[in-house]
């Protein structure tokens, strides 16, 4: 049986030497945030931080760092999970495998939450100013709940059914919240919250919300699970539980976790006030704008409550392993929810949603002396039509007959297989003008920017070159050529040099002046960037640079480029301008004095001695 509470999950950690007391006093303000960085970075244990300054409640830690202690945490549960969902692609599997029926059974059981009268989140009420006030990074807006359950129900038709449980920013203090009355509450788009949302406001009611914090750790995956349409995040937590979530049905508005460690319960209308800045996934703070705001009704609490957080930052980090854990349990589905898509990966050194790689299939012309992209173009558009997949930005896609042994987890083996093949003249395909991540700054405003599709399908066409060329010629101020992968190389440019989405004439310059014959064009793939020397360092110092730092439609540039019927390429490499821009958010950076100031927790006779 899984863990039906938090407590359950520390003290069964806690036994098998995952986890590690902190008995030292910490402050919540970027001290905690700081110590989960660097255990999480050395692959260390869970941490339960006993004395957190000026609170009551303990705190708790990288429960899910490694994807060892998340296997362990769901042991019990995942085969039962995984049958359940190659079910979805093999209606057949229990004929072939009648023995997996009890199993099963046991998890289709457990989908079902068990409704109760009350529960043990509802023995204490307190505010949200004596809730632990966890700050990440120093130029965050106040305080945030980094683990948040959101849950909603359908204002016309109640009930777990049409409810949605995400993991929304929900910001505790700052800004212009009223104390203890308002928090902020940073929705995400293409989540079903805004569909209950927009249906409270057609009846002219506010929505009523419960943001839970801590209970069975499954509810915390369950919250950030890509689940299709008519499978309510509750019923999935439950199967990964394998037991029944226990919910309490009160007379009015949604259920509550009755395991959970705290409740937040209130309504959200159509005020809106600036929420942020907050340091997000990408790598870079999400800077200050309105977001919906949640009146606060009531604070609960459990008498052992534990407040579960992590750290959002520039991957990888904790959240790394919910998304290894979401692609393990369903990517044997992917091929029956997207006919003709073999595997896809959301690339997490590029903050997930900046890239996304795929394997399809081109069947379509079966006698064709050459492939060439048409059936994953259409897989392609399938892939950019499925929820939280549709916010991808770059999408490169390959075809399984080029090379059926091809490991879409193996990056720099899937970049030399796509730069091999593809053909500029011919296969790049934008999308202008259409939505991005909501943080993402490298576009054209909030949740606005462009998409590209590379097709790299058919014959090799190309020997990728290792190293830079002897004779290679560049435009004044271009620099420091760094090979980072095979056929890609990293060239210095000058910086951003002016206002926030003006066009900055070094990418032009750059393609124009270069000659259609230079040894450059050996390469397929140029980035233009402040720092070659750190791009090349490591695939992910690339992965992060290229992918976070441009806009398609706005930082492509090719050198001997063309249009011709609207269709734009080169035939020579391809440019992406990922260099810093204007109206870009800053990068994340440690606080020094805060670094200095946790050293004391890693000294010999210390807490947390050994572990970094």
């Amino acid at each position: 049986m899984g863990y039906r509470n938090l407590q359950q999950c520390v003290r069964g950690l806690e036994r098998r030497r995952m986890l590690v007391r902190v008995s030292e006093e910490v402050d919540a303000d970027l001290e905690a945030a700081e110590i989960q960085r660097r255990v999480y970075a050395a692959g260390g244990p869970a941490l339960l931080f006993d004395n957190v300054r000026n609170c009551r409640f303990p705190v708790a830690s990288n429960l899910f760092g490694t994807m060892d202690r998340t296997r362990f945490i769901f042991r019990d549960a995942l085969a039962g999970v995984q049958t359940l969902i190659r079910l979805k692609k093999d209606p057949t599997e229990l004929l072939r495998h009648p023995l997996r029926v009890p199993s099963v059974l046991r998890t289709l059981l457990s989908m079902r939450p068990a409704k109760r009268s009350t529960g043990p989140v509802l023995a204490h009420e307190t505010s949200v100013d004596q809730l632990p006030p966890l700050k990440s990074w120093p130029g965050d807006g106040g305080a945030f709940i980094t683990l948040p359950e959101v849950y909603t129900e359908h204002p016309d038709r109640p009930g777990y059914i049409n409810s949605n449980l995400g993991m929304y920013r929900v910001q505790l203090n700052g800004n212009q919240y009223a104390p203890n009355r308002q928090v902020g509450l940073h929705y995400q788009i293409h989540r079903s919250i805004g569909q209950h949302h927009a249906a409270a406001l057609a009846k002219g009611e506010p929505l009523r919300v419960n943001i839970f914090v801590g209970g069975p750790p499954s509810m915390a995956i369950a919250a950030v699970m890509p689940l299709p349409e008519g499978i309510p995040e509750v019923a999935f937590a439950g199967a990964l539980s394998r037991r029944a979530i226990r919910m309490i049905r009160r007379s009015e508005g949604p259920m509550i976790c009755a395991e959970a460690d705290f409740c937040i319960t209130g309504t959200i209308a159509t005020e809106e006030l600036p929420e942020g800045p907050f340091g997000d996934h990408l790598g870079y703070y999400s800077l200050s704008h309105d977001f919906p705001v949640l009146n606060v009704d009531r604070v609960y609490h459990r008498k052992d409550a534990i407040w579960p957080f992590t750290v959002v930052g520039r991957p990888p980090q904790e959240d790394t392993s919910f998304g290894e854990l979401i692609h393990e349990l369903t990517g044997p589905a992917i091929p029956a929810v997207l006919p003709g898509v073999r595997a896809i990966h959301a690339v997490d050194q590029s903050g997930v949603h900046p890239l996304l790689l795929a394997i399809g299939n081109e069947r379509y012309v079966p006698y064709a002396q050459e492939r060439q992209p048409q059936e994953v173009l259409t897989n392609a558009n399938a892939i950019l039509g499925q929820g939280q997949l549709s916010l991808a930005k770059y999408l490169l896609i390959t075809a399984q007959q080029d090379n059926p042994e091809l490991d879409i987890n193996d990056i720099e083996a899937f970049f030399r297989h796509v730069l091999e093949r593809v053909d500029w003249t011919r296969d790049l395909h934008f999308q202008t003008r259409t939505t991005i991540d909501t943080l993402d700054y490298s576009g054209t405003g909030l949740n606005e920017g462009s998409k590209l599709v590379i097709a790299g399908v058919g014959r090799v066409r190309r020997e990728l070159p290792t190293e830079v060329p002897a004779d290679l010629w560049l435009p004044n101020g271009f620099a420091d050529p760094k090979v980072c992968l095979p056929g890609v190389i990293a060239i210095t440019a000058p910086k951003w040099s002016v206002g926030p989405h003006q066009a900055d004439p070094a990418g032009d310059r750059f393609s124009d002046q270069m000659p259609a014959d230079s040894p450059l064009n050996r390469f397929p793939l140029v980035v233009l960037t402040e720092d070659s020397e750190f791009c090349s360092q490591s695939l992910s110092n690339f992965l992060w640079v290229t992918f976070t730092r441009s806009n398609p439609a706005a930082d492509i540039y090719g050198i001997d480029s063309f249009t011709a019927q609207k269709h734009w390429g080169c035939r020579g490499s391809l440019v992406i301008d990922a260099r810093l821009k204007a109206h870009m958010a800053p990068a994340l950076e440690v606080d020094p004095d805060v670094s200095k100031r946790v050293d004391r927790l890693f000294s010999r006779g210390a807490s947390l001695h050994g572990i970094c």
